[in-house]
């Protein structure tokens, strides 16, 4: 228990300069807008996401890169997590209502069982999740989550365009999701 806090605790130190740093041009301004846990940034400023790959909870693979097009919410969770539980319905919800409009989402299953993680997703929601025990995708991330639930929602080019340090609720996730989604993407040339 000791060494997951400890952990943690280091996670949020390298997660705060990380954002620090990315959220910061080389004038000094910001150039992404962090209110309540919730950092948004302008589609001109957003940094690449890492490679998200990985094997599935439930068996084969997923490679977020195949999904450019479509903007991708990637959700952390652990079945561990009451905050997960209690968000798991709103993210289906806005999973469900967002989907047709080029939206897809993924759940991240970090610092878990398997067969506990397989156990929590049942009826709850009807997307996938990698299997990350380890938490690596996390801290690959330009601007990772520093907690457990966090969400990141990634635009059609897979770019950063959101990151959520909390559980989310429908009514404040759908439209955050629906707002990137309506944006055009880039022309050729600028990608």
């Amino acid at each position: 228990m000791a060494a997951r806090r400890l952990a943690a605790g280091l996670f949020a130190a390298v997660t705060a300069t990380l954002l620090l740093a990315g959220c910061f041009g080389d004038g000094g301004k910001p150039e992404c807008d962090n209110v309540d846990g919730i950092v948004e940034c302008r589609p001109d400023q957003r940094s690449g996401a890492p490679r998200i790959t990985g094997e599935l909870l439930k068996g084969g693979s997923y490679d977020v890169a195949e999904q450019r097009g479509q903007v991708v919410v990637v959700n952390f969770w652990g079945s561990w997590c009451a905050p997960c539980r209690a968000e798991a319905d709103d993210l289906e919800g806005t999973y469900q209502a967002t989907k047709d409009s080029g939206v897809t989402f993924l759940g991240i299953n970090v610092q878990d069982s398997r067969d506990k993680a397989i156990a929590f997703e049942e009826g709850r929601v009807s997307y996938p999740s990698i299997f990350d025990p380890g938490s690596r995708l996390a801290l690959a991330m330009d601007i990772p989550p520093n907690t457990v639930p966090a969400t990141v929602i990634l635009d059609r080019e897979g770019r950063i365009a959101t990151v959520i340090r909390a559980a989310v609720r429908q009514e404040g996730l759908q439209p955050i999701v629906e707002r990137v989604a309506a944006e055009s993407p880039a022309p050729a040339g600028q990608r």
